[in-house]
Formats: structure tokens, C-alpha cells, sequence
């Protein structure tokens, strides 16, 4: 862990700090590119753009740009650690779109005192971006943000710690619930968390399928349901009229388990109590609710999902939220929507059931993979992914009506 912790300081802090950085896309060498890029030609596309807004796209690098905007106030599995805390995760988002999906993105923290506060800020810097990117922002006050500023902008607004884990984690289990010979409209669901990711997780589960009223959710206090009188709003969407409070009471003849709260918490019995061929996601990081090993040597018929790298089945954001704006910001979609978080649902679920280029097996460091227990959604390297998604999400968009642009010639082809 030292070595670790050594090496992340050292991979930040050198041979320059941080991890992005701003780089010319045009001639800047001789006296008349820079009577070009500045004054006296620059005044050129400035009027262009007075006269029509819209070729603030064609004369400025804003259709390929997202802001990745956080308050530092839920950064990693670390908590509160403030806005400037949460620059080397921002910094890493931005390195994440370029590598991915080559957009050009910059990180912005906010120090603010009210959630207003903070809509206001972004809302009056968003027409400078094609897309903005929310994250590591805590609940509940995340939900009110996300949806002022939808309201607000005319760009995609997207909280990644809500909807990206959401997409990812419906694809995988959508996948491992056909393995297991189950069907999500009957799949009895307990999910341990009530936060940011859970909610959203359960919300695009029932859009794929999944049945309200067989979806269990835990909090700090136990089971959510609706005696209680402690409830936010988004919680009480999940309020069970059911007499189980306890997580004992919920995993028995559960087939699926979502954990999405902190590591350690799901025990080996548990497991043991769930019905047969049971889905487990694990998702707190860097611990997992129950280690694999642990939930495998409990019972050798489930289908096991982490957010970690170094098992099999990584429930990583990765796998969509660059692509997601990709596809959004080629159509010029004004917000992202149900349809095309569900076509990006579908997308990567539909790419693990193909079989799997040499390439892809030599960049994720494997000889082997198919579809199966093991390989249930694809894997971060997979260079397929940018044109799956992107295209379904594109398409969505245009069928949806919120595109300004119809799906390019050839694209992604």
C-alpha cells in the first residue's frame, strides 16, 4: 500500500503536475496566424456568432468540450474533503473523456455556501461548454442541483456518480439475470445504500424492467419503508410496505444484491440465504460489501460484480460516460434523457455478447474472454465501445427529438 500511495503521488506531481493540459489546434507561428487567432481577424467569427448563436459551433472548440464541475463534497469513498480536494478526481474525469472518447474537457471546483449558490455559478458559466459533467457531489443535494441546472441549460447536464453507475450497473445485471435463467420483472432486489448511485440504480433498473415494489432499499437505519417518518423525498420513492427492517429480513430469497454503501457489510451467511443463482454487485470502493473470494466460497452458483479492476466484472463508469457525450455532443443533443441512458444500457450489454478481438484481450491483459459469469459487461480497454455506444446514444437522441444535428454521414463506422 506504501508503494502505492508513493507511486499515485509521484504519477501527479511529475514530470509535470497534475494530468491535462491545454494544447493549439491551429498555426500559431508566424505574425500573420497570430493577426489570424487574435486582432484584428479574430473580430471575424465574433460577428458571425453575434448574428447567429449557433456558429459558436463551427468558429469555437465549444462541441467538443465538457466542464467537469464538483463541490468536493462526496470525493471517492473519502467524504467532505472540499472543492480543491477534489481536483486530482476532476483532473482524472478529464484525462478519462480525452483518452476515451477525445473530448476536451476542463475541471472546475465551486466554493459555494447554497445549493442556489451553486446552480447560480454553473448555470452562468454552462453556454461556454458543450456539455457539463457533475461529480462527487453528496446527496440529497445533488438531485436538486442536477435537475435546476437541466432545467436552466441548453447543454447536457449528467451527475455521473448517479446515472454513469446506473447505466453500467443495469447493463451488467441485465446481463448476469439472463446467465442465471432469471427475469428482471421478477427479480426480488436489495440494495444496500441509499444514496446518489443507488437511487439512481434503481430508477433505471425499473426502466428496464424491474418491479417497484420488489426492490428492498437500506439506509444507515435499516430497511426504507413506509412507517417511517424520516424519509427525504427521493427515499420515500422506494418505501416498502413490508414488515422487514432488517438486512437479514431482506436478503432471504433475494436474487439479486446491490451494494453501493461500504465495505464488509454483506456476510458470507447472507449470501447463503439468498435464492438460487443469485447476482451479487459490490460496488463500494476500494472494499467491496463482501470480498469475491468470500461470496464465491459461500456458494458456487452466483454471478459476482466489484468496482474494482483486479476481479472479474468491474462495474465501471468508464464504460459509458465518455461515450454517452460523445454521441450527445455529435447531435447536439440539448440534454440527456431516459431513452438514451436506456439505448447506452442496451449498447454495452449487447457489445460483451460479441466475441472479443485479439486486440482488446492484449490492452485488458487476458488471453481469453466470452460471455459468461466471468464477462458479463466489457471491459474498460475495449476500443468498441466509443462507436457502440456512441451511435445508440446519438440515434436515441434524434429519435427522442432533443438533437439539433442528424447523425453525421458514416458515423462511428
Amino acid at each position: 500500500m506504501t508503494d502505492l500511495r508513493q507511486q499515485a503521488l509521484d504519477y501527479h506531481s511529475s514530470p509535470t503536475p497534475g494530468k491535462i493540459s491545454v494544447q493549439l489546434t491551429t498555426a500559431a507561428e508566424t505574425s500573420e496566424d497570430l493577426s489570424l487567432a487574435y486582432s484584428p481577424g479574430v473580430a471575424e467569427p465574433c460577428r458571425e456568432i453575434a448574428e447567429n448563436p449557433d456558429d459558436v459551433y463551427k468558429y469555437t472548440a465549444k462541441g467538443n468540450t465538457v466542464a467537469v464541475i464538483s463541490n468536493g463534497t462526496a470525493v471517492l469513498g473519502l467524504g467532505n474533503l472540499g472543492p480543491m480536494a477534489s481536483k486530482p478526481v476532476m483532473e482524472g474525469k478529464a484525462l478519462l473523456f480525452k483518452r476515451f472518447a477525445n473530448i476536451d474537457s476542463f475541471d472546475i471546483e465551486v466554493k459555494h455556501k447554497t445549493v442556489e449558490e451553486f446552480v447560480n455559478t454553473v448555470a452562468n458559466i454552462a453556454d461556454s461548454f458543450g456539455g457539463i459533467n457533475l461529480e462527487d457531489i453528496k446527496a440529497p443535494e445533488c438531485f436538486a442541483i442536477e435537475k435546476a441546472l437541466i432545467e436552466r441549460c441548453r447543454i447536457p447536464v449528467f451527475h455521473d456518480d448517479q446515472h454513469g453507475t446506473a447505466i453500467v450497473t443495469a447493463a451488467g445485471m441485465m446481463n448476469a439475470l439472463d446467465i442465471q435463467g432469471k427475469d428482471i420483472n421478477q427479480a426480488n432486489i436489495v440494495c444496500l445504500g441509499a444514496g446518489a448511485a443507488a437511487i439512481a440504480c434503481m430508477e433505471l433498473l425499473i426502466k428496464c424492467g424491474a418491479q417497484r415494489e420488489k426492490i428492498y432499499m437500506l439506509d444507515s437505519k435499516g430497511i426504507v419503508h413506509t412507517r417511517r417518518d424520516d424519509l427525504n423525498d427521493y427515499k420515500k420513492l422506494f418505501a416498502n410496505n413490508t414488515d422487514k427492517r432488517t438486512l437479514d429480513d431482506a436478503i432471504k430469497g433475494a436474487d439479486v444484491f446491490v451494494g453501493v454503501s461500504g465495505p464488509n457489510l454483506l456476510s458470507q451467511e447472507q449470501v447463503k440465504m439468498m435464492a438460487n443463482n443469485p447476482v451479487i454487485f459490490a460496488c463500494s470502493n476500494p472494499d467491496p460489501e463482501i470480498k469475491p473470494e468470500l461470496a464465491l466460497a459461500a456458494r458456487d452458483d452466483l454471478i459476482m460484480a466489484t468496482g474494482r479492476s483486479d476481479y472479474p466484472n468491474q462495474v465501471n463508469n468508464v464504460l459509458c460516460f465518455p461515450f454517452i457525450f460523445r454521441g450527445a455532443l455529435d447531435v447536439r443533443a440539448r440534454t440527456i434523457n431516459d431513452e438514451m441512458k436506456v439505448a447506452a444500457v442496451h449498447a454495452i450489454r449487447a457489445l460483451a455478447k460479441e466475441p472479443v478481438p485479439a486486440e482488446v484481450l492484449s490492452a485488458s491483459g487476458t488471453t481469453e474472454l466470452s460471455f459468461g459469469k466471468d464477462y458479463i459487461i466489457p471491459k474498460p480497454m475495449d476500443s468498441r465501445l466509443c462507436g457502440v455506444v456512441a451511435k445508440a446514444v446519438a440515434k436515441a437522441a434524434i429519435d427522442s427529438g432533443v438533437a439539433a444535428l442528424d447523425l453525421p454521414e458514416n458515423y462511428m463506422e
